[in-house]
């Protein structure tokens, strides 16, 4: 009866997990989004709201000054942040896959509020990945508060992650997947059933109780011959090089902004200036740009020059606004330049296939897909919001065929995510696995012990054998007064040399000291120690401080390391199997 008891209070508590952090996050997002669209129409951001300005030179004063004002405040905001940076999908998935996935509410909390200023001043990033955060942020506080659980709070962590993408898209399902694809990495019952849960809370606050528009709408297309499907493959193909353009455009901005030399909190008010004046001849630049996502769609909306222009300014634009500190997603932008690339791909195939062509829409979608996969590494996700969003079965079989090679053709000249990527320029490599990259995190000062016998370098050697007899031990460090090593003596040398030498009683420890062939640092990592220990043959290896002097901090034995690196495939074991 107590067993069927525990099993009834654990799924009540998964599933209030779940609706809990489903709405908190989907009424976050919801309000973030009509904030951003607020800012936007106040500040003459919005293309409406442009049309409507009656005066030309406060329109002129506002695409400048917004910007540049707005990059200012985020700035500002940088600097009250731990990492004087914004946070993201990254920094979400760095938390979980480390088996440490409490989120900062501080971080969490500024950093949406950058985000938010940021596109309500019409910098070119996107909404997504401020959203992602977001939820994460209010699912480990949730989580933290139910249950001290690690577990737990990994599980609060994708189930706010679902509810935004399910409330920002319309698309639970694309929310589930999301959540295991990108951030989780595994799938296992015991975080499928509350994860799903959020999602469809985050489904109903969206599409029922606020019964917000989708994305985009597109009317039932069909691929209406086998040489549309080459196309598809094609569109795949070159959409992973514009995806790999797009990502590498971020990280040289990065790298740029870093030389240049103004104080960081004043770059995001460079790069708004320079946006701002940009705009003045191309506006569908800045922002979130969904009213040229919309029209990209339509059959001729925009020519073939337009849609080049749009594509390149677009990529350029949220490359240096990314760069230079405004926060914010790269998801977004990466609908709007995929769209655009579809659709300018969709012109060329309207003249190469004439009236075997059906329409821009389909070509424009594909493309969307495409470019968005390879930047966020997550080809499920993708597929499914186009099946969710339109409901076409046909539409959703071809951006499947130009997700799958876009996928393989980005992985191998990039690799699988921007984010893998960012985590693995900040030290945080899941290329070869999560085990590695946790511990290429864990530092061997952890692990030090000062169960290790000293000797001074003025010690007779027998007196450095009673010591070592006396704590049962094979192996004596030589020390001098001020903590440097010396080098190791073993009992083994120590009879030696007093058996088989006369002058024997009159050498010292210091003498016979012989530094160890295996030498680490308090700064080795875990993985980095096992790496060098696999021809160790000895009862435990020095540790020296990183202050480079030589001073000893303790030693390591070989089972501590090997301990180390089973709990934490166990850890990860444990959880990815969990069924229950």
């Amino acid at each position: 009866m107590d067993a069927l008891g525990g099993t009834f209070s654990r799924i009540v508590s998964i599933a209030l997990l779940g609706a809990v952090t489903g709405a908190l996050a989907a009424l976050a997002a919801i309000g973030f989004v009509e904030l951003v669209a607020t800012l936007n129409d106040w500040f003459f951001i919005s293309p409406r709201s442009r049309f409507m300005a009656e005066n030309a030179q406060w329109l002129l004063f506002a695409t400048i000054g917004v910007p540049a004002a707005g990059g200012l405040i985020v700035g500002i905001i940088h600097r009250y942040n731990p990492d004087r940076r914004s946070h993201g999908p990254p920094d979400v998935i760095q938390a979980v896959q480390s088996l440490e996935p409490r989120m900062s509410l501080r971080s969490g909390v500024l950093s949406a509020a950058a985000s938010a200023v940021s596109l309500g001043a019409g910098a070119s990033v996107g909404q997504y990945g401020p959203l992602t955060h977001l939820g994460a942020t209010l699912g480990s506080l949730v989580a933290g508060r139910a249950r001290n659980s690690r577990w737990m709070v990994t599980v609060g962590v994708g189930c706010g992650v679902a509810a935004a993408i399910s409330t920002a898209f319309n698309a639970p399902i694309a929310g589930i997947v999301f959540a295991h694809e990108v951030i989780l990495r595994h799938y296992s019952l015991r975080a499928f059933a509350p994860i799903t849960v959020a999602a469809t809370v985050g489904y109903v606050f969206a599409n029922v109780v606020f019964e917000r528009p989708p994305l985009f709408r597109v009317e039932t297309v069909d691929a209406s011959s086998a040489p549309e499907f080459i196309g598809f493959v094609a569109i795949g193909v070159c959409g992973a090089f514009v995806a790999v353009l797009y990502m590498r455009a971020i990280l040289c901005s990065t790298r740029l902004a870093r030389r240049v030399p103004v104080p960081d909190y004043l770059k995001p008010m460079l790069a708004g200036a320079a946006l701002g004046l940009a705009a003045l001849w191309i506006p569908d630049i800045l922002g979130l740009g969904k009213e040229t996502l919309r029209f990209a769609v339509i059959d001729h909306a925009f020519g073939a020059g337009e849609l080049l222009l749009l594509l390149v300014a677009k990529i350029l634009a949220t490359a240096m606004c990314i760069g230079f500190g405004f926060a914010g997603g790269v998801f977004s932008p990466a609908l709007l330049i995929g769209i655009l690339f579809g659709a300018l791909a969709g012109s060329g195939a309207e003249v190469i296939l004439g009236e075997l062509y059906s329409e821009v829409a389909i070509y424009a979608i594909c493309g969307m897909v495409a470019v968005t996969s390879a930047v966020i590494g997550a080809p499920l996700t993708t597929i499914l919001i186009v099946f969710e969003l339109t409901r076409n079965y046909d539409l959703a079989t071809a951006a499947m065929v130009s997700v799958v090679f876009s996928n393989l053709v980005s992985y191998r000249i990039f690799g699988r995510s921007l984010f893998d990527v960012q985590l693995r320029m900040r030290g945080f490599d899941l290329a070869d696995g999560r085990h590695k990259a946790i511990l290429d995190q864990r530092l061997l000062k952890d692990y030090v012990s000062l169960d290790f016998t000293a000797l001074s370098p003025n010690a007779p050697l027998d007196e450095a054998k009673r010591r070592l007899l006396e704590a049962g031990r094979h192996e004596g460090y030589v020390v001098d007064a001020n903590g440097i090593y010396l080098g190791t003596v073993t009992l083994g040398e120590l009879e030696t040399k007093q058996t088989g030498d006369v002058r024997g009683p009159k050498l010292t420890a210091g003498q016979l000291a012989r530094p160890e062939p295996l030498i680490l640092t308090a700064r080795t990592t875990v993985w980095h120690a096992m790496e060098q220990m696999g021809d160790f043959v000895g009862e435990s290896i020095p540790v020296l401080e990183d202050s480079g002097d030589g001073r000893l901090l303790g030693v390591v034995f070989e089972a501590t390391v090997v301990r180390a690196y089973l709990d934490t495939t166990n850890s990860i074991r444990e959880e990815e199997n969990a069924g229950g």
